[in-house]
């Protein structure tokens, strides 16, 4: 049914099923027919239940059903179907690798040579990481994914935006940043937990009710001091990348415990080190500014949290398209992409087979 509505590769329900990071689900019994069901239970004394919308043929799931045990070579064309979603995970993981950086979390790029690889493994690596800066559960649709697939390998620098994402196109690769638009507040009672923006997932450990907001570059908070949001705010005067001069106003870095040991969370430092100069020296300011508004910031009682309490909030990136339903078809790129956001790596499925079946 999938099949006859997108040009996407279709595998029909997953054989293993990763919930919520923690619980996998498997289906042994996707390729037993009706009739190998019925013949156990009898064996056994076992009676069933049918559902009359089953053999209804009014509704499509059925009449598909009944042309598909009709052909022969269905199974055949499921497991191929299996192992080209397989290929296209492990393809995009290894174009993780080679061709795409990660800037403090929240700006993403897409080296120039990255956007000139495989059609299909550009499509599907694109369109997971527009799902997860999005923080959308699903990658764009068809169209969508045209329109950014026919944008990000032109040749004409600019921008567009589609599922959320700014898409920058630059002489040195593609950037990519949560819009601006549509980010609210996340108000987290004490003890609670929540997903913010579906980007980050956090836990309130404070003995107050907090809220996790979009930073604003025109106020302080614990992620942005004034004087460096003045500066940011300054775009029309200022460089368009981040030079030697802003040395003294670069991201540091501060550590928040989080639910997968420890990750970087968005602050200034007056001191950068010298590499961190060096690996900010060249981002594009305006693109630089779009992922500062798009960054979390923590607030409690109208006040933004100090480090000291910072550091009693677990806080983590969240990845919409995986973290609630991961299937295996998937699990080799969303592996890597925890691996590239420095994040807990998934729990891996507890079986690699099932009634000789491997999954």
């Amino acid at each position: 049914m999938h099949g006859m509505r997108t040009e996407q590769i279709s595998t029909g329900i997953a054989d293993a099923v990763l919930f919520d990071r923690r619980f996998w689900i498997l289906r042994p019994l996707l390729f037993s027919t009706r009739a190998d069901v019925r013949a156990f239970l009898r064996e056994r004394g076992a009676g069933w239940i049918d559902d009359p919308s089953n053999e209804d043929m009014k509704y499509e799931r059925a009449r598909t059903r009944r042309q598909l045990s009709a052909d022969t070579s269905a199974q055949k064309d499921i497991r191929a179907a299996w192992a080209e979603r397989l290929a296209l995970s492990f393809g995009g993981a290894e174009w993780l690798d080679r061709h795409f950086t990660l800037h403090r979390g929240l700006l993403g790029r897409v080296l120039p040579d990255g956007l000139r690889q495989d059609r299909a493994v550009l499509d599907y690596a694109l369109g997971r990481l527009t799902a997860v800066f999005g923080g959308q559960p699903f990658a764009p649709g068809r169209a969508h994914m045209e329109r950014i697939l026919a944008f990000a390998t032109g040749s004409e620098p600019g921008r567009m935006t589609a599922g959320r994402v700014v898409f920058d196109l630059r002489r040195d690769g593609l950037y990519l940043t949560r819009e601006s638009r549509g980010i609210m507040p996340l108000l987290l009672p004490p003890g609670e937990a929540g997903v913010w923006d579906g980007r980050f997932y956090a836990w309130n450990g404070l003995s107050t009710s907090m809220v996790v907001e979009a930073a604003d570059p025109h106020a302080p908070s614990f992620l942005w001091p004034q004087g460096f949001a003045r500066g940011m705010s300054q775009e029309s005067s200022a460089p368009k990348s981040l030079g030697a001069g802003d040395a003294s106003r670069i991201v540091e870095s501060i550590t928040a415990r989080t639910r997968g040991g420890w990750i970087p969370v968005t602050s200034l430092g007056s001191s950068p080190s010298t590499g961190m100069r060096e690996r900010m020296h060249h981002l594009p300011k305006a693109a630089w500014k779009r992922a500062v508004a798009s960054a979390p910031a923590l607030t409690a009682e109208g006040a933004p949290l100090s480090e000291e309490f910072v550091r009693r909030v677990d806080l983590t990136p969240y990845f919409a398209p995986f973290d609630r339903f991961l299937t295996r078809f998937d699990f080799i790129f969303a592996n890597r992409l925890s691996a590239v956001f420095a994040t807990a790596p998934y729990a891996r499925p507890p079986l690699r087979s099932i009634d000789g079946k491997t999954i």
